[in-house]
């Protein structure tokens, strides 16, 4: 079985931010994982400044909405940690385990709270 980490990024909508993310998932070797829709596209100047030649897309996963993302993760038995300022645990005594998808919420707004 192969297990990669993966970043999940809830309808991000600052270009830059996601390239920079893309950008380290690259150097680690992890998955990136986007839930649309995005609030900017692909092909934005401030994002292909900031990626750069990092831009691997068989590294990205899309989906089309949020529905589609919980259900494709419940379907395979893997657990969504949401990085949060609300969380009552620190990520950095959080017991993360390998198969995890590490959800970050659009930049101007988080995540909604139903989620």
């Amino acid at each position: 079985m192969n297990f990669s980490p993966k970043i999940a990024l809830y309808e991000p909508d600052i270009p830059q931010n996601t390239a920079a993310i893309i950008r380290t998932c690259s150097c680690l070797g992890a998955k990136i994982e986007i839930i649309e829709p995005c609030g900017f596209i692909f092909s934005d100047k401030r994002f292909k400044r900031v990626v750069l030649d990092y831009l691997d897309e068989k590294m990205i996963k899309f989906y089309p909405n949020k529905e589609t993302f919980f259900k494709f993760k419940k379907d395979k038995n893997e657990r969504i940690i949401l990085m949060t300022t609300r969380a009552s645990t620190s990520y950095s005594s959080f017991n993360f385990k390998i198969n995890d998808t590490i959800l970050f919420g659009r930049e101007s707004a988080g995540v909604p709270e139903k989620i």
